[in-house]
């Protein structure tokens, strides 16, 4: 199975993702986790995209496109992966669109998550809290938010158009939306 996760960041992509992928055997690729992971390792990748995370903006798509590239390229993604903040471009579909037709296979679906705006944002202001997240603060929430709007949500009309798009509401317990999207994916075909 070869999906994607799309929402608004604090739609709970990133909770459900491990559901999913520990579901279908399916290593969850999360491009913020690799973000964090370069910049806590002060890694020369890790400081580009901390500039831009702090600020609340996308890191630049050919740092991204090389990340993902080699992530899903390792031997734990061979019979499938599911990503989650990658595509944000349609650039990035395009890109994505290349790794998955090289491997001989396709995408299946793409799982987009509906969340209340005003829900995200307080989730996101409690994770902050709870995780000691520095760049969750309410200014760049919002920005996220925007960033969002501009340059993602036009990749849901994207897969609609070719027949991918899965949409779940994401609000309620966890335990119902996951419940929600496993419905969702069973009448999925898998390449």
């Amino acid at each position: 199975m070869r999906l994607i996760m799309m929402g608004p960041p604090g739609a709970g992509k990133g909770t459900q993702a491990k559901y999913i992928a520990e579901h279908f055997k399916i290593p969850a690729i999360s491009t913020g986790d690799i973000f964090r992971a370069n910049v806590s390792e002060g890694t020369e990748l890790g400081i580009e995209a901390k500039r831009y995370m702090d600020a609340g903006d996308y890191v630049p798509d050919e740092v991204t496109n090389k990340m993902v590239r080699n992530r899903i390229d390792e031997s734990d993604a061979v019979s499938g992966f599911l990503l989650d903040g990658y595509p944000r471009t349609v650039a990035q579909v395009e890109e994505l669109d290349g790794m998955i037709t090289f491997t001989g296979h396709q995408l299946d679906a793409v799982v987009v998550l509906t969340v209340d705006e005003d829900e995200i944002v307080e989730r996101l202001l409690q994770r902050a809290q709870t995780e000691g997240r520095a760049d969750d603060t309410e200014d760049v929430i919002r920005r996220r938010q925007e960033v969002y709007a501009e340059q993602t949500e036009p990749l849901i009309e994207v897969y609609r158009g070719r027949g991918l798009l899965v949409e779940v509401d994401g609000m309620g317990e966890v335990t119902d939306v996951t419940q929600r999207i496993f419905e969702a994916l069973d009448v999925v075909a898998q390449s």
